[in-house]
């Protein structure tokens, strides 16, 4: 009897080590990354999200349906994290931890700020816990983007977020409250 306990807690062991391996994000299909933009005061906005690729496939209007809630990213949903109280199209965004989600629409686009974290990304249910929806402008790309990217300006009390991927390119402008 000890031996099968014996047994059955080695096993045990042994799953949970190669379990924890493949929850290594770097090997993921769509890895993570991460944007991050500085103030001139050191106050930060950071971006953790996973990078899909394109492969050779119809992004947006298709694999990401218009007019539908995208968890902006792959896997887990996408963290905002910001050091810095922010304006954004007469929006306050407090310092704190959010989740950003998107929709996207073919002529433009909504930044979702949500106050839930820590979730899978979809599908979304969480609209109860939305601090705010943000208009986004959309251009045209100077040529296509292969792997989702979450990138950043900084022009003194400003950080400009850009989303890229295939032909279109999403952003949005934050200020710094003082």
């Amino acid at each position: 009897m000890l031996k099968n306990s014996g047994f059955a807690v080695l096993v045990i062991a042994l799953l949970s080590v190669l379990s924890s391996a493949q929850q290594d994000k770097s090997k993921r299909p769509s890895p993570p990354a991460q944007a991050q933009c500085k103030f001139s005061d050191g106050k930060t906005i950071t971006v953790d999200y996973s990078s899909p690729r394109a492969k050779g496939r119809k992004i947006f209007g298709e694999l990401v349906p218009y007019g539908q809630v995208w968890r902006t990213g792959a896997n887990d949903a996408t963290t905002f994290v910001t050091t810095a109280t922010l304006s954004a199209e007469g929006k306050d965004i407090p310092a704190g931890s959010y989740t950003i989600f998107t929709l996207p629409e073919q002529n433009k686009w909504t930044l979702i700020v949500n106050k839930h974290t820590g979730e899978w990304g979809i599908p979304y249910k969480y609209e109860s816990e939305e601090l705010a929806r943000i208009p986004m402008s959309v251009s045209k790309t100077s040529g296509p983007v292969e792997n989702f990217t979450i990138s950043f300006d900084q022009g003194g009390s400003t950080c400009t977020m850009k989303l890229s991927w295939e032909e279109t390119q999403a952003s949005v402008q934050f200020s710094e409250k003082k």
